[in-house]
C-alpha cells in the first residue's frame, strides 16, 4: 500500500495548485465557486484577495483554527514519512521532494488559518459535507473536488460517490473532480460507472488531463456538466 489512511486528512492545497490540478482559466476563476472539502487549503483565502467569489465547504469547519491546526499536526509526519519510505512512488515535479512538500502544505494551512475566522464570518468557509448541501438549485457556477472523491474509495463506497456528485450538479453548473486514483495508486474502481451513469443521465462526462501530477497517472480530472 502507498499510503494509509484510515479517514480524510486535513491537507490542505495552494491556489496555484487548485489552478493546475482543475485546470482553471482566467474565465473560470471569474465565475461563482464552490469547493468541495476544501479543509485547510489556502485556494480560498488567496482567490479571495484577488476578488474571486469562492465558498468552501467542509465539515472540518465546524472546529475553530486551533482545533484544525492540531488535527493537522497530528498526521503531517506520519503522511511525510510514509512518502519518504516509499520515494519511487511520487513525481517530484511541481513539489521537488517530500520536505518542500511538507513545508507547502505548512505555508498553505498557515495563509489559510489567518483568513479563517475572516472567511466564516463572510460565509466563505461553511461546516458542510457530501451528499446533502444547504444551498439551492444552481447557486454556482463550477463545484470543484479536491482529493477526496474517488481517492477515498475504500471509505466511500459508490452510492456516496453518485449521490455526491449528484448533489453537487444540483447546486452547479459544472463538477470537476481531482484526482481519479485511489489511494493505492490506482483508478477508482467507481469511475466506470460513473461516467456511464451521468452520461445516460445526459450530462457531457469527459476526463481531461491536467498540468499538475504528485502521484504517477494522476494527471487527469473528471469533468460533468449539462449539455
Amino acid at each position: 500500500m502507498v499510503m494509509k489512511l484510515d479517514k480524510v486528512v486535513p491537507f490542505g492545497r495552494s491556489l496555484d495548485e487548485y489552478i493546475k490540478m482543475f485546470d482553471l482559466s482566467t474565465e473560470d476563476l471569474q465565475q461563482r465557486i464552490l469547493g468541495m472539502g476544501d479543509g485547510p487549503a489556502s485556494f480560498n483565502a488567496e482567490g479571495t484577495t484577488k476578488g474571486y467569489d469562492i465558498t468552501s465547504i467542509d465539515p472540518i469547519y465546524q472546529f475553530d483554527g486551533a482545533e484544525i491546526k492540531q488535527r493537522f499536526d497530528k498526521v503531517v509526519d506520519n503522511i511525510i514519512d510514509q512518502i519518504i519510505a516509499t520515494p519511487n512512488n511520487w513525481v517530484w515535479s511541481y513539489h521537488k521532494n517530500p520536505q518542500e512538500l511538507k513545508a507547502s502544505r505548512i505555508k498553505t494551512l498557515e495563509t489559510f488559518l489567518q483568513d479563517y475566522q475572516l472567511g466564516k464570518e463572510a460565509g466563505r468557509y461553511q461546516a458542510q459535507e457530501l451528499p446533502h448541501l444547504d444551498f439551492a438549485d444552481q447557486s454556482y457556477d463550477l463545484a470543484l473536488c479536491s482529493h477526496f472523491l474517488f481517492l477515498y474509495s475504500e471509505q466511500c463506497d459508490r452510492d456516496f460517490h453518485v449521490n455526491a456528485i449528484a448533489e453537487m450538479l444540483r447546486v452547479s453548473q459544472e463538477v470537476r473532480i481531482f484526482p481519479l486514483l485511489t489511494l493505492m495508486q490506482e483508478t477508482s474502481p467507481y469511475l466506470d460507472f460513473v461516467i456511464d451513469k451521468f452520461s445516460n443521465l445526459g450530462y457531457s462526462v469527459v476526463i481531461a488531463k491536467v498540468p499538475y501530477e504528485l502521484q504517477p497517472g494522476a494527471n487527469e480530472m473528471l469533468v460533468i456538466r449539462a449539455k
